[in-house]
Order: structure tokens, then sequence, then C-alpha cells
């Protein structure tokens, strides 16, 4: 885990699981596993989504809500379990079926925030997740490159 001094903490409603850190991917736009993303890959495939062509494997995705019920909450442990799921999903909303899911595969899940994280971090930066503390902290700035879709 980084030492740096945090730039921005943001505190979050509810969370569960370990503390992770790494690279942030923002979206405005709520997400799906089970119609946004290929669940071969971890790319985000949907024509048009906000996040098309960027991959969720390592990442910390932060989006306003999770989209989806019960077989997207198992589309979870299936990422989980192929090595393409992201580090921790920090949800606006989210529901007990998401939550289960996370839960089960061992993936950091929040919801709910104390401010906006848009006016503070973007695609690129570097966070930590801690699900104890409840908070979001923006650690460093990432590059403006990390912002450009990679599979």
């Amino acid at each position: 885990m980084s030492t740096a001094r945090p730039i921005k903490t943001i505190r979050v409603k509810r969370a569960f699981g370990a503390v992770v850190e790494g690279e942030a991917l923002v979206s405005t736009e709520g997400f799906s596993p089970r119609y946004d993303l290929d669940r071969w890959s971890g790319l985000i495939s949907r024509p048009g989504h906000a996040l098309e062509g960027h991959n969720i494997k390592g990442r910390i995705l932060i989006t306003p809500s999770a989209k989806g019920g019960i077989a997207a909450g198992w589309a979870f442990y299936d990422i989980q379990h192929k090595g393409i799921a992201p580090k921790a999903f920090v949800f606006g909303v989210t529901n007990p079926v998401m939550v289960q899911g996370a839960v089960f595969a061992g993936i950091t899940i929040t919801e709910g925030w104390s401010m906006s994280p848009y006016e503070h971090i973007r695609t690129g930066d570097i966070v930590r997740v801690d699900p104890q503390k409840k908070t979001l902290t923006l650690i460093r700035r990432g590059s403006p490159a990390a912002s450009a879709p990679r599979g």
C-alpha cells in the first residue's frame, strides 16, 4: 500500500471487503456485469457505454449504480474466477443481490458517497478503498494517457 499523503478522502456509507489500492476506472454511467461486460476479457463491450473499450481487470470501478439482479450478482463470481475482476466496485447505489455477489466472489464493494467522486477522481488516478474506515481516498493523480481505453 502507498504511504503517500492522500489528496482527497470521500466517505462511503456502506462497505465490505479487503483494503485495496489501484487505478481508478471512473464512469458516470451505471454498470451491469451481464450486459456491459465481455465476461471473457474484462472489456466493457456494450456499444455506446461511457467506458466502452476499457478493461475492468485489476482496476477500481467507480460508477453511480449497479444494474442487474441475481444473474448479475453471480457474474461477479464468474469474473473473479476467470481472473478478470476489478479490485473493487465503488457504487453510488447498489442492491443486496449485487452486494451478496461481490462478497461471495471476494471483491471489495462500497455504496454511497459523502460527496461526488466525479469532482475529485478521474480514470487513471490511484485510489485506496478502505472498507473498515469506510473511505475512498485519492492517493495520487494518474497520467492523462491512463484514461484512454485499453484491452
